[in-house]
């Protein structure tokens, strides 16, 4: 390489004027969190010890769960504290209820039955709207379906339909002299 080049380039690196420093070090910071290192300090001070082999942890609350997979669990017995860290995910109850009944104690049982109870309460239409879609309606002596499907096509299928239609047509003309009102204000 030529003097030429050379001077080009370490000008081109020096950050401050002559006699500084030529370049500054890049130094890569670590990313730590300090409250991370404040849990981990005050578990130390409780002595907790970690649990191995524990595969799946649960949190219930109402009907959702929070579910963590395969977590670190460690807990100190003596200070009444358990900590499980690791990822979550956030599920509904119903989601993950197949798979979890053999995990409940007599007590939960008690609470999933309420619970039954109170989605069965929530829906009680839909379930009895079920039962009757299944029946085979009944035919009336005389008639046929072919018979009765000709008349359907002439009468409207209920009052409500009919009754909708007049109102939505009343909204239009309704929106519609409204437009022109609007129209005759700004002229």
């Amino acid at each position: 390489m030529n003097k030429e080049k050379l001077m080009k380039m370490a000008g081109a690196v020096r950050t401050g004027g002559k006699g500084s420093m030529r370049r500054k070090k890049k130094t890569v910071h670590k990313t730590t969190t300090t409250d991370d290192k404040r849990l981990q300090s005050t578990l130390k001070r409780i002595h907790v010890n970690a649990i191995p082999a524990i595969e799946e942890v649960n949190i219930f609350k109402d009907d959702i769960v929070i579910q963590f997979l395969n977590p670190k669990v460690q807990a100190s017995i003596a200070a009444n504290t358990w900590v499980v860290s690791g990822s979550s995910q956030t599920k509904r109850l119903q989601d993950l209820l197949p798979g979890i009944i053999n995990q409940l104690g007599p007590d939960n049982l008690d609470n999933l039955r309420k619970l039954a109870e109170h989605f069965q309460k929530q829906a009680p239409g839909a379930g009895a709207a079920a039962k009757d879609d299944d029946d085979v309606p009944e035919l009336v002596a005389g008639e046929t379906f072919e018979s009765a499907a000709k008349d359907d096509k002439d009468v409207p299928a209920n009052d409500n339909q009919a009754a909708a239609v007049n109102v939505n047509q009343a909204a239009v003309s309704s929106e519609n002299q409204a437009a022109a009102g609007n129209e005759n204000k700004a002229s």
